[in-house]
């Protein structure tokens, strides 16, 4: 027998089916916990429409909640993508792995597209931090046998930086980088 004092009280019964007034205020309640897209808010809700049911006469009004949310502001996606960018380059990644983060998020193409400058201008930057994080190149603790380049090489293109700045990056010495303040 399970012990009692662990078991919540909704685990014995199920959750009741979602109506229009339950799903808009489970939608409100994910887009204020989490920062989120346009096509995340519609997968949870898909996924919770699986999980618990439909009340509701009708189809359940998941893509006209997720328009009404991203009209007033709830959710957004340009702002999802210019966040979840800088942060990515922070950690030192490139243009296809922040691309690929943008595509799994639900990101389309035009608002990606929009920041292909700014990812571009803090590239090198981003490869350096990469670099140091990952001890690489002209970070390594001690010099560099042939095996040892080509996983640093295989790694930098796992993060999605371009063969041509990894190929700089790693020929470059200490005394040739400039570090940003």
């Amino acid at each position: 027998m399970a012990q009692s004092w662990r078991m919540t009280r909704t685990a014995s019964r199920p959750a009741r089916p979602f109506d229009s007034a339950s799903l808009e205020r489970a939608a409100l309640d994910y887009a204020a916990r989490y920062a989120t897209t346009r096509a995340k808010l519609a997968a949870y809700l898909r996924r919770k429409l699986r999980e618990r049911g439909w009340e509701g006469a009708g189809a359940p009004p998941v893509d006209a909640l997720v328009a009404r949310f991203a009209e007033r502001g709830y959710v957004d996606d340009r702002a999802f993508a210019a966040a979840r960018t800088d942060a990515l380059l922070r950690r030192g990644y490139g243009r296809q792995r922040i691309g690929t983060a943008l595509r799994a998020a639900g990101i389309d193409a035009e608002t990606a597209g929009e920041l292909g400058e700014h990812i571009d201008a803090e590239a090198e930057a981003a490869a350096l931090r990469f670099a140091r994080r990952k001890r690489i190149g002209p970070f390594a603790v001690g010099p560099a046998d042939p095996a040892l380049k080509r996983r640093w090489i295989a790694a930098m293109a796992r993060a999605g930086h371009p063969m041509a700045l990894v190929l700089k990056m790693l020929d470059a010495g200490i005394d040739e980088i400039e570090f940003e303040t």
